[in-house]
């Protein structure tokens, strides 16, 4: 970053964005660690979530960020259903950024999605288990429960709701 772009994110409070960054972020937005992947692509994390390319994963819905070999791997979960107060997803498929100059996006990703985390409890069902999970999200706290591969979905939701007042209690 050049001095004159790192003295205007000093006077006025936000980091500036880098070059080739071509998504938008919202007004109050702060980045707090950037990096590029090998193929050029920026990657930023934000206090909101982690930016690839033109699209933010909100932080309550990174199901799993790993940093190894150089490249950090990142599990999105996409909301499948809602049973009551309780949101089900569902994995997508990793998606993997090798990032040759890390800078402080790894421990940055870490950081933010440990923290979201409140509680998480793993149940045993028929067929596999599911784990339950309270997030902080924008709207609050949400109980979030991830089916293991394999577990029957009628026995998920036939249980979340209980289980997710045990974990609210």
């Amino acid at each position: 970053m050049r001095f004159t772009d790192r003295l205007a994110s000093v006077l006025l409070g936000r980091e500036i964005t880098p070059d080739g960054f071509t998504g938008t972020l919202d007004p109050e937005e702060r980045v707090l660690a950037d990096a590029r992947t090998r193929a050029g692509e920026v990657v930023l994390a934000t206090d909101l979530g982690l930016w690839v390319g033109e699209r933010r994963v909100p932080w309550h819905l990174v199901s799993k960020a790993t940093w190894a070999n150089g490249a950090l791997t990142v599990v999105e979960a996409t909301v499948s259903a809602r049973h009551g107060s309780v949101v089900v997803l569902a994995d997508a498929a990793p998606v993997r950024l090798p990032l040759p100059e890390p800078g402080r996006v790894p421990e940055t990703v870490h950081r933010r999605v440990t923290a979201v985390i409140t509680t998480r409890q793993h149940h045993d069902l028929p067929g596999g288990g599911a784990w339950f999970v309270q997030r902080r999200t924008p709207d609050g706290i949400e109980v979030h429960v991830r089916p293991d591969p394999g577990t029957d979905p009628d026995e998920v939701l036939t249980l979340a709701e209980g289980i997710a007042e045990k974990l609210r209690g």
